[in-house]
């Protein structure tokens, strides 16, 4: 069964968090949040406390894909911690799915992962994500072992570009979810 580690540090998106983490299980990857306090609540953007599921650890390199959301000030705290840092070149070391959306492109860009690859990010982040070999104005992108996302209104198609990429259909869920009708992408 696929794997997939969702981080959650102070400051988090907590609606692109969540949409993510349901959307990934309601596709039966098995989904697990990743706090960095030992108190399992974790303060996001908007004020709220949400639960995670467990303390980041090495235990994150048993997962095929590690997710990063947006938030606001999370992406500072993010580069700050030295052990995101190295986790993310590890799984671009070792060719694992790797996948960001909004500010959470910016972690990726500062740990070095994004070089000739094609992303997208939050409006005006083709400035921010240099090192990628090119910005595109998209929803989502995959390239190679990195899915990236625009921003939070994109946690659907975000998620449905990270099933792709672990080579799973999201057309069954998407019908589910009504999602064409609703004119999704």
């Amino acid at each position: 069964m696929t794997k997939a580690a969702v981080l959650m540090i102070e400051g988090y998106e907590e609606s692109e968090t969540m949409q993510i983490v349901d959307l990934l299980r309601r596709a039966e990857i098995e989904t697990h949040t990743f706090r960095f306090q030992e108190d399992p609540f974790v303060y996001s953007m908007q004020g709220m406390y949400v639960k995670a599921d467990k303390v980041f650890s090495d235990e994150v390199k048993d997962y095929d894909v590690i997710v990063v959301p947006g938030g606001r000030t999370a992406w500072q705290h993010f580069i700050e911690n030295e052990d995101v840092m190295n986790m993310l070149r590890w799984f671009n070391d070792n060719n694992k799915l790797i996948a960001a959306m909004c500010s959470g492109t910016k972690v990726l860009e500062a740990a070095g992962v994004l070089e000739g690859k094609t992303v997208t990010g939050y409006t005006g982040y083709g400035e921010v994500l240099k090192s990628a070999c090119k910005f595109v104005e998209d929803v989502a992108v995959y390239d190679q072992n990195v899915v990236t996302s625009q921003g939070p209104a994109t946690p659907y198609p975000f998620a449905f570009k990270i099933m792709e990429a672990c080579g799973i259909d999201p057309s069954p869920l998407k019908e589910r979810l009504l999602y064409h009708f609703a004119g999704g992408k």
